[in-house]
């Protein structure tokens, strides 16, 4: 089903989110995986995302039509994920100014 509606163009997160949210007792155990990708380096991670519970990567988050946003309190870094773009930026703040971070990352089925 994700691949049809991707290939006829569809923003898949909200049908996703919407199912997610509609199946009521049963969206406890759905989960969406976003699968990352380091565009310096190719290396790969899954994420769970899970719209029922508000979090991602076990982070609570704060979800809406444009991005998904958390803050990782063990690590540090402030993530968003862009729906339209598939984009990822991670900003992680210091003293001396930090530095952000792009990935690009999809929904996988």
């Amino acid at each position: 089903m994700v691949s049809y509606l991707r290939s006829r163009g569809t923003n898949v997160l909200p049908v996703l989110l919407a199912g997610l949210l509609c199946a009521g007792e049963h969206a406890h155990a759905a989960q969406a995986v976003l699968h990352c990708t380091n565009l310096a380096s190719g290396t790969t991670w899954d994420m769970p995302i899970d719209p029922q519970n508000g979090t991602a990567n076990s982070f609570p988050a704060t979800f809406t039509g444009e991005s998904i946003d958390w803050h990782d309190v063990l690590h540090g870094g402030h993530y968003t994920f862009d729906h339209v773009s598939g984009a990822l930026t991670v900003i992680y703040a210091s003293s001396t100014g930090g530095f952000t971070l792009i990935h690009k990352c999809r929904f996988t089925q």
